[in-house]
């Protein structure tokens, strides 16, 4: 497996944790429809939050949630529309980019920034 792949499927798995650790319910990871795919999908508070998680190693070539332009917001968008059409009943949603660095001995940061829109 490349370095990127196994640096973004730490992050996800970090991701995971840190969310349930700030109250939230974990509803469904790596959600697929057709060729879009929503990272995490948890409820907090009564809102259904779709989550991208970007990580990175290193901030020297910008920071992880850089990697989100307008077209990979489109399609996590897309995806999102796709996920309440079929599962009706969400009064509420957001969706949000959780953007994690790791350090030289893995230790993250974690930057959460909520109800992103283009």
């Amino acid at each position: 497996m490349a370095k990127h792949n196994e640096t973004g499927k730490l992050g996800e798995s970090l991701a995971k944790k840190w969310l349930e650790q700030q109250d939230y319910f974990i509803k469904e990871v790596n959600w697929r429809f057709g060729k879009w795919e929503i990272d995490i999908i948890a409820l907090k508070e009564e809102k259904l939050h779709f989550i991208e998680v970007k990580t990175r190693r290193t901030n020297i070539y910008g920071y992880p949630e850089d990697l989100v332009d307008k077209n990979k917001l489109r399609y996590f968008i897309s995806a999102g529309t796709a996920y309440i059409r079929r599962n009706k009943g969400f009064r509420w949603i957001r969706f949000d980019i959780l953007s994690i660095t790791l350090d030289a001995f893995d230790k993250p940061s974690f930057f959460l920034i909520e109800d992103v829109y283009f």
